[in-house]
Order: structure tokens, then C-alpha cells, then sequence
């Protein structure tokens, strides 16, 4: 059932995302009369699943769900359909067009991605508003659970200043700006401290187990008892360790640190459990460990019920929200811009990363979510608008490159000139296709 419902999220944003990056084509194609041959979602090799033609145009959805297109008439584009281009050229054709239509048409694709986006960010931030922890909240520091981070400078209990000279706000915000970081500034025993981030940082986090960069510090929350553990009966799932060893504790990191110093032996604690305290003595197995699950972090409502912090709650009018979704949007668009920056820097070891199908599958939740639906889709739609924009032949870039080139120089490239980069750019993409594919299938077979 998880299965299905990550699949239905996958596809009907894939389809969403498709359908109205291929209108963007599709319209401004209609307004300046040139036919459009084909409107497929998905892609119709050999066969289609669906078709219906309506005037000129054939509508359709294909059997294969790598994307979609409009085949507008004397256009050198993926198909490589280029017979039409032996006859002379006709008035509703592509290249009969002035270059400035013909800009506009290439260019209208990446505009409804990125116009899509800012509208699913505004309507995001009016029908759900913003809840998050300020990090003035964070008064104990932050909670570091990656080794790689650990190794690269950060501690438990730093409380983050800045990122790259950037004041930390909210806390959420600190893991997405730390991937990317190469400065950040944090307050230590009192004291400001300069932590750098190596230029491989990237690499290094894929090497290593999957967790976050830094996490809130939360109690140490009993999620399971394992069935071979030597508490098992002695706690129970939802119990809080409040004190251990004689000591008073509020976080799970002092419960941790506190563990690995007693191997192999019985010490005295306290647990809350249904709002009383309740003295048990535990068991330290001799490789440090209570035979237990905790949980890594805990809903920002119960983390406000145990006192730890104030959650932030903020709701916005419809004209509000629209400033805000707009800076939200700019915010994920800079950031993606920074990431493929890095992937591009072989330095960072940032295009091990690189993901396929299965990656974008993978990010969407078990449970259905609209709000994280809508999130998820933004983002795709704002990688999607960026990835098409690269000025590379077979990509709408490609074709906005020559055709500013066109306008500037004054001299269209020949026929037989785009026909052969279309075919260096359709190889350059089923490379990168193969390549981020295949990172996947390596990352499923070596478990990472």
C-alpha cells in the first residue's frame, strides 16, 4: 500500500509538472499560428496508450514516463523528424517564424515551471502558514548524530551563529544551508568558533550513513525494546529517561554519553511514563547499548509540551502570503543553483549524488501529504524549469543559445547545423540519463 501511494504521488506530479511545462510550449505556438503536431504526457515509442486528434494537433498519453512533448511543426526537435525540413518552408511552420517568436516559445516551458512553483509556494504559505523553532530557541546548542559532520568540526551543544556569513534564523533552515557551507560560525563554551567545512564535504556525506547534519536535542523518548535486550519489561515504549546514574538528564545525547561510560553495568534511573516517575534499574550490555530504539527527533508539539521550546506558529493573509511564497521561491532557486554548482565542481565529489528516477520517487512520503506533496512539487518544478535551461542542444537551453546567437549575429545556423547538434545533445542526454540512472541502481545494490 506504501508502495501505491508513493507511486500515485510520483506520477500525478510528473504528470502536473509535464503537462504544464509542455503548455507553456504549447500556447504561445498557438498565438503565433504555428501548428502543433503532437501533445503527448509521457513518451509514445511504437505505441501510445491513449490518442484523440482534435483540429491539427494529436493528443495523447504514452506508455513510458520520462517526460512528455509537443511536436510543433518545422522544429528540429527530439523525435529527429527532419523530412518535413526537405520541402520549402510553409507560413504555420517553426521556422518560419520571426526568432523573437520562436525565443518565446522555447522560452515558455521553463516560464510555467518557475511560474508554477511561486504560485504552489504562495498557495503554501496562505492555506498552511509557517510553523518552525526560532534558533534563539535552540539555547542548549544543536545535537550532531553524523560522524562526517562530527569529523568535520561541529560538536553537541554548539548553538549555530552563522552559515556562509548568513545569520541563522530558523533552526529548520540550518540543514539545507550546511550542505552547502563552507564557513559557519558557532557560539562554543562562550566563545565564537570558526568551523570550515572541507571542499569534499559533499562526498564524504554520501560515504557515510544517512542522517541529518544536525538535529534539535531531544530527551531520550523509548521508541521499541528490543526482544533480546536486558531492560525488556523493564521499559516500555513513550518512556522519557529523566535522570541516569544518579544524574539528572534532559537529552538523549547525555543518556548516550553516559551509556557508553557503563558497560556491563546495573545503574539506577528515572523515566517518566504516563506523567509519573518511575525508578528502574537498567542494564548496560557490554558494548554500551540499553537494547533500544529512541527516537531522533519528536513533533515540534510534544517537544513544546515538555518544555524544551516555543514553537513559532505564523498564518498569513492571501496578499501576505505572496510576498513570502515569491522569497520562498527565489530561496529554493538559488539553492538548487548552488547544487549544481557543486555537482559540476569535481572537487566536491557533489555528482556521486546524482540521482535518477528512482531518487525523485524516493522523496516522497508512505503516508499521502499535500502539503508535502505540493512542497515536493515545487521543487521539481523549479529543478525542472533550471535542468531545461541548460544550454545544451535537445534542451529547450539549447535551442533559447542558438537562437539568441540568431538574433545577435543576425544569421540563422543552417538546417543541417541544428540537425547534427540535436543529435550531439540527445547523446549528451541519454549519458546523463544513464549516469544519474545508474546511481541510483548502484546506491539500491550497495544499500547507500
Amino acid at each position: 500500500m506504501e508502495i501505491a501511494i508513493k507511486l500515485s504521488q510520483f506520477l500525478l506530479s510528473l504528470s502536473i509538472l509535464i503537462i504544464l511545462h509542455e503548455l507553456g510550449h504549447f500556447i504561445p505556438a498557438k498565438l503565433f499560428k504555428t501548428r502543433v503536431e503532437k501533445f503527448y504526457l509521457f513518451f509514445d515509442i511504437k505505441y501510445s496508450l491513449l490518442k484523440k486528434k482534435i483540429g491539427e494537433t494529436e493528443y495523447g498519453i504514452g506508455w513510458l514516463p520520462l517526460g512528455g512533448y509537443v511536436k510543433i511543426a518545422g522544429m528540429i526537435d527530439e523525435s529527429m523528424d527532419t523530412e518535413q525540413l526537405q520541402a520549402e518552408p510553409q507560413p504555420w511552420e517553426f521556422r518560419s517564424k520571426p526568432a523573437w517568436q520562436r525565443l518565446i516559445i522555447m522560452l515558455g516551458g521553463v516560464t510555467v515551471n518557475f511560474i508554477l512553483a511561486f504560485i504552489i509556494y504562495i498557495g503554501m504559505t496562505f492555506f498552511y502558514g509557517e510553523q518552525y523553532i526560532a534558533n534563539s530557541e535552540v539555547k542548549d546548542g544543536i545535537w550532531i548524530t553524523n560522524p562526517v559532520v562530527e569529523k568535520a568540526g561541529l560538536k553537541t551543544g554548539d548553538k549555530l551563529v552563522s552559515i556562509d556569513g548568513e545569520k541563522v534564523n530558523r533552526f529548520y533552515e540550518s540543514n539545507e544551508k550546511l550542505f552547502l557551507s563552507k564557513e559557519i560560525v558557532v557560539l562554543r563554551d562562550g566563545k565564537e568558533v570558526k568551523v570550515h567545512f572541507p571542499v569534499n564535504f559533499i562526498d564524504q556525506l554520501m560515504q557515510g550513513k544517512k542522517s541529518s547534519l544536525v538535529e534539535l536535542r531531544v530527551p531520550f523518548v523509548v521508541m521499541e525494546v528490543q526482544d533480546d535486550s536486558q531492560n525488556k519489561g523493564l521499559l516500555k515504549p513513550r518512556d522519557i529517561i529523566t535522570s541516569f546514574n544518579g544524574q539528572s538528564v534532559k537529552y538523549a545525547d547525555n543518556v548516550i554519553a553516559a551509556v557508553d561510560t557503563l558497560k556491563g553495568k546495573t545503574v539506577p534511573a528515572l523515566v517518566k511514563r504516563d506523567g509519573k516517575e518511575v525508578a528502574v534499574a537498567l542494564k548496560v550490555n557490554q558494548k554500551g547499548k540499553l537494547g533500544v530504539a529512541y527516537a531522533f527527533r519528536t513533533p515540534y508539539d510534544d517537544l513544546e509540551k515538555l518544555g524544551l521550546y516555543k514553537i513559532s506558529k505564523e498564518e498569513y493573509s492571501f496578499t501576505e502570503s505572496i510576498p513570502v511564497g515569491i522569497n520562498k521561491g527565489f530561496t529554493q532557486l538559488s539553492n538548487y543553483g548552488k547544487q549544481l554548482k557543486a555537482i559540476f565542481n569535481p572537487k566536491t565529489g557533489a555528482y556521486k549524488g546524482v540521482g535518477g528516477f528512482a531518487a525523485i520517487f524516493n522523496i516522497f512520503p508512505n503516508t499521502w501529504s499535500w502539503e508535502a506533496f505540493w512542497s515536493i512539487t515545487a521543487l521539481l518544478s523549479i529543478m525542472l524549469g533550471v535542468m531545461n535551461l541548460l544550454p545544451i542542444p535537445a534542451l529547450d537551453g539549447g535551442h533559447v543559445m542558438f537562437l539568441l546567437y540568431e538574433i545577435i549575429s543576425r544569421k540563422k545556423p543552417s538546417d543541417k547545423f541544428l540537425e547534427r547538434a540535436q543529435l550531439v545533445g540527445f547523446v549528451l542526454l541519454i549519458t546523463l540519463l544513464l549516469f544519474a540512472n545508474g546511481n541510483d541502481i548502484y546506491k539500491a545494490i550497495v544499500g547507500k
